[in-house]
């Protein structure tokens, strides 16, 4: 028998390496046979609930590394809930209406909608979803994320639709669903209307001009001829001018300036002195800015009056003072003049152009129209300055093309109706988990319009109002009811499909046509609408579901989305947010910080990463990123999430190798019967197992990583798992020093697994076949109760003294080490001069110090320290090589190494242990040729 084989050594067929891309798909689909998602609902029927509502993502393309930030978080959430005993139900959700699938059919298909039907072109659309929903749905589940994948819901489900055209139907029936035509933002490049959560800002140049009225009539505070000058950044809208505006509080001046007179705001004036070169000016009179009221000034270049009207949203930030108003083309335009019974005059259409209530401008898209306008202005000398500057201006978020205000008949919801409501809820009834969550989408609700949800389109749900012969609109709680239960049998497509007649109530009638005569409206609902009612058509419908959901959890730019949409519909029908908590997320952008993008050739694919590295890094990557605000990711990052993740594997392969001849049911060692080094080490189990649950409840991921990788590598590896080989090895099987550490290792291991389990499900089931547990798969365990224990303070404060001990110790042998004095650390005689506090932690943990520090030889002096000694605060440290040779069973230098006849290779220890257990390896091998 060889000495060697007298070794313990630990032994396992987990492999070293993961090969996780092929793996994982392989475990998947073990999962997907056994139906692993059901069976552990199953366990978890009549516990208390916990509800995560899936945002739905957009059925449009290979999904983003932001949507796996997004989509592995929420199973994070869901996976540990179910691991804590709650009934956790996760239902993925699409969104699948809107503009972008359109102009998709159009680009990557060649569709021409134009040459058919709006239902034959609606069915190529649904198509076209579901074709996205079936790409990323197969993405998601490759990630690793469980839900209920086969019953998604997704917002062209029949029974969905109805769901939200029922709530529609209740904020119709409560008032809060008008027409109006006021200024909305407008897209001409998408043709539609756009909400106020579907608009981005980029910086534009613009021509910045100065332009002057000629006073009409100035009642005696204003002489004929003189002129109001006004500025404007969008010159284009001039011909809809109607009206200038002033604040009622400033103070104006009348100025002569070379035989010409102007009124500007005297606050103003020093800085419009010098932007326009004038000299010998001269201040003739100070009005206040309430006396302009109704005075009238002919428009510059059309035959027309504008009115001067008072307003307060005039500043002196820029500009003269006095605003151009086109109450058309501008919010504070609208609301202005609406008070001076100026109605909105909007001479653009759909498609960007001037109509020909734009005399000289017809047919001329409106941004060309700037120049034609700076063309007309200066040839009549109303131009008094021209600039260019760069200013942030409105774009749609889909084209990236700027947006107009235009005024047109547009739905809407009226958020004045209840926005006390909101705002009160969005106070005393939400847990906003962002800090500056509460703040902003208060901010926004506070100062928001209200909400434009017309869209002139065809891909989306139709608006459930009929007209009567007379034009009035007819939304009464029997049509409604009645469109969704048509819509809930066969679809919305019915509705550009089918006659009106066929669309009402059989034998409808009405006072609006009393020919029995009607019409249907032909727009669509703002998408955000489809979305913004997920909680109807999902919590509110579904038996395994309830209302309202626990957590929502997206992207930060959901403040102005689907958090927002989705509170405002919820509180206008049911009293209540559909959400008590809400947690949002950063953006992914690349290493650098930048935003990822083709043409910069930085975009991370999900599906190219899990095929070269497999999805647990991109888990990983997801568990370490702060994501309450933008987070990076590249090639270089994951490669250093994969070293992480091979030291996390390869300290679990360790512990394997090293319990895999530990039985759990017979070779238990209780806490007290374990050395106090093994006992502080379960302490310090339980502690990292209090955190984490902890940490997983508050949804912070980096602490769940952060606090095992540090028991990993501090506690474990640097120290228990590594002096534990002189025990592991050495020590015969069953010896009780080695079943300790094997105890404590073993819970160790499961105690881990199952708390890494929703963050690398794959790797921890994997490690989970090796383990010997009643389940047979770790997700259907619940995560470990954290257990406590008596003296334990007392035993961690002797501990953690220690390790400081062994801090100052292990400086003194790399200083060893580098002035070559010794090699390995068992080549050290290490002896200390402890003060009365370090001496008594040294006699308290009753442990061997030189098996703790793997030196060979370690001892307590009295006295004073030599020179030598390294000096620390609570001790001096004396680092000497050890004497005697080296022991060729445990590698430790002892003296009596070659005086022990029948074996002098070995120590005392060792000899003893092979003397008993395993004689025939004293016996001298033979040479098998003699």
């Amino acid at each position: 028998m060889k000495l060697k084989e007298t070794l313990q050594l630990g032994k396992t067929k987990f492999p070293m390496r993961g090969n996780l891309p092929v793996k994982e798909v392989e475990r998947q689909q073990l999962w997907e046979e056994k139906d692993i998602y059901h069976e552990r609902l199953k366990l978890n029927e009549g516990n208390e609930s916990f509800m995560l509502h899936d945002g739905p993502p957009y059925a449009n393309g290979a999904i983003h590394m932001g949507h796996a930030l997004n989509k592995i978080t929420k199973d994070f959430v869901v996976r540990s809930k179910l691991m804590q005993g709650y009934y956790a139900p996760y239902v993925p959700g699409w969104d699948t209406h809107g503009l972008p699938i359109e102009q998709a059919l159009k680009n990557n298909k060649g569709i021409d909608r134009k040459k058919m039907s709006t239902a034959e072109f609606r069915e190529l659309c649904a198509a076209y979803a579901q074709e996205q929903i079936d790409d990323q749905r197969r993405t998601f589940k490759r990630l690793g994320v469980q839900g209920d994948w086969e019953q998604p819901y997704v917002t062209l489900d029949h029974r969905y639709e109805a769901e939200q055209i029922r709530v529609f139907g209740k904020m119709a029936e409560k008032g809060y669903i008008y027409r109006g035509l006021k200024p909305i933002y407008w897209s001409p490049s998408s043709e539609s209307s756009l909400a106020e959560a579907e608009i981005e800002y980029h910086d534009v140049d613009s021509s910045s001009i100065y332009v002057s009225f000629d006073v009409l009539e100035g009642k005696d505070i204003i002489p004929a001829g003189a002129q109001f000058i006004i500025w404007t950044t969008t010159p284009w809208t001039l011909p809809a001018n109607l009206a200038i505006a002033v604040h009622p509080e400033l103070s104006y001046v009348l100025v002569e300036v070379n035989h010409s007179q102007y009124v500007v705001a005297e606050d103003l004036l020093a800085g419009l002195v010098d932007k326009f070169n004038w000299e010998n000016v001269q201040v003739v009179k100070t009005i206040k800015g309430s006396d302009l009221e109704h005075l009238t000034a002919k428009h510059p270049f059309y035959d027309r009056e504008s009115l001067v009207i008072l307003g307060e949203h005039v500043t002196t930030e820029s500009g003269t003072g006095l605003v151009h108003t086109a109450p058309g083309h501008g919010a504070d335009d609208y609301i202005v003049a609406r008070r001076y019974h100026i109605e909105p005059l909007s001479p653009v259409d759909h498609e960007g152009k001037f109509t020909d209530e734009a005399p000289g401008f017809e047919g001329m898209f409106y941004a060309d129209g700037n120049k034609k306008v700076l063309e007309i202005l200066k040839e009549n000398e109303h131009l008094i300055k021209e600039e260019i500057i760069t200013h942030s201006y409105p774009h749609d978020w889909r084209t990236k093309q700027p947006v107009i205000f235009r005024a047109t008949p547009q739905w809407f919801a009226s958020i004045d109706a209840f926005r006390e409501d909101i705002l009160k809820t969005i106070e005393e009834e939400v847990e906003w988990l962002h800090p500056s969550g509460q703040r902003r989408i208060y901010n926004m609700v506070r100062d928001r319009g209200d909400w434009v949800i017309s869209r002139q389109r065809v891909w989306g749900v139709p608006l459930p109002i009929f007209y009567g012969e007379n034009g009035e609109a007819i939304m009464t709680a029997e049509t409604i009811e009645h469109v969704a239960k048509l819509f809930e049998e066969h679809g919305s497509n019915i509705w550009f499909d089918w006659e009106t007649e066929a669309l009402l109530p059989e034998g409808f009638t009405h006072e609006f046509s009393p020919n029995g005569s009607f019409t249907r409206e032909m727009d669509i609902m703002d998408v955000w609408f489809d979305s913004g009612t997920s909680y109807a058509g999902v919590l509110q419908t579904r038996p395994d579901l309830s209302f309202p959901a626990d957590l929502y959890l997206e992207g930060s730019d959901q403040y102005r989305g689907w958090f927002n949409s989705s509170l405002t519909t919820s509180v206008a029908v049911n009293g209540k947010a559909p959400y008590k908590a809400v947690l949002s997320q950063g953006f992914v952008n690349d290493g650098e910080g930048r935003k990822m993008s083709k043409s910069l050739g930085n975009v991370i694919s999900p599906d190219k990463e899990m095929s070269q590295r497999g999805a647990d890094i991109i888990r990983l990557w997801v568990a370490q990123v702060d994501a309450s605000a933008d987070v990076r990711v590249s090639p270089d990052i994951l490669n250093q999430i994969s070293e992480g993740y091979r030291k996390i594997r390869n300290t679990m392969r360790f512990m394997l190798a090293n319990t895999a001849d530990y039985n759990v049911n017979t070779d238990r060692v209780s806490y007290e019967d374990l050395r106090s080094v093994d006992q502080y080490i379960t302490v310090r189990l339980n502690q990292v197992i209090e955190t984490v649950v902890d940490a997983y409840n508050r949804y912070d991921y980096g602490t769940v990583y952060k606090t095992i990788m540090l028991f990993l590598n501090n506690d474990m590896s640097s120290f228990y798992l590594d002096f534990a080989k002189d025990i592991l090895y050495i020590e015969t099987e069953n010896d009780l020093k080695r079943r300790a550490m094997q105890t404590v290792m073993y819970d160790s291991l499961v105690a881990l697994t199952k708390l890494l389990t929703p963050i690398l499900v794959h790797t921890c089931e994997e490690v989970w076949t090796y383990l010997d547990e009643e389940e047979e798969f770790v997700q259907l365990a619940n995560f470990p109760t954290a257990q406590h224990f008596e003296s334990e303070e007392a035993l961690l404060e002797t501990w953690n003294q220690l390790m400081v001990l062994r801090q100052d110790i292990s400086k003194a042998l790399e200083e060893a080490r580098n002035n070559k004095l010794i090699g390995k650390s068992f080549e050290a005689h290490v002896t200390v001069y402890p003060n009365e506090e370090a001496r008594r932690i040294y006699k308290q943990v009753n442990v061997p110090i030189d098996q703790i520090l793997i030196v060979s030889a370690f001892d307590m002096a009295e006295g004073q320290a030599p020179e030598s000694a390294m000096p620390f605060e609570q001790q001096h440290v004396l680092v000497e090589h050890a004497e005697g040779n080296v022991c060729e069973r445990c590698r430790a230098t002892r003296k009596e190494v070659g005086t022990i006849e029948e074996a002098p290779h070995l120590c005392q220890r060792c000899y003893t242990i092979v003397k008993e257990n395993f004689p025939e390896a004293l016996v001298p091998e033979t040479d098998e040729e003699e």
